[in-house]
């Protein structure tokens, strides 16, 4: 394993929405994007298939160092499912900035030997 993946296994989390527009997807990282330092983003390809697909959006957040700004209640149009993956304190850690600005709803948790995985839904305050 590299020193740069060791040094961030606790403090990453990834975070996955699902089904969920682009304006949404958006208005969950930037809530996250004013507390930690965005690692990486994956943008969906554009759809060549007819017909119903899922969208699922992701990036990565290093809880570890970041600006800290307070977040406030942001807008969604629609529920969106979020998982949470990650470090134990990180997940919680990012949970909670979840929560001041959106409803969120704690739907499961799976825990693992070193990792937590946390499915929420958002929704608007």
């Amino acid at each position: 394993m590299s020193d740069v993946y060791d040094l961030h296994i606790d403090t990453d989390v990834t975070v996955q929405l699902s089904d969920c527009s682009r304006e949404d997807a958006q208005a969950v990282f930037d809530v996250l994007d004013r507390v930690y330092q965005m690692e990486d983003m994956e943008t969906p390809a554009p759809q060549t298939a007819k017909g119903p697909a899922t969208t699922v959006w992701v990036a990565t957040f290093d809880t570890a160092d970041g600006r800290h700004e307070d977040v406030g209640p942001a807008h969604l149009t629609a529920l969106v499912g979020a998982t949470l993956t990650g470090g134990y304190h990180a997940v919680d850690e990012v949970e909670r900035v979840l929560a001041t600005g959106f409803d969120v709803q704690s739907l499961q948790s799976v825990s693992g030997d070193q990792e937590t995985e946390a499915r929420l839904l958002l929704a608007s305050r």
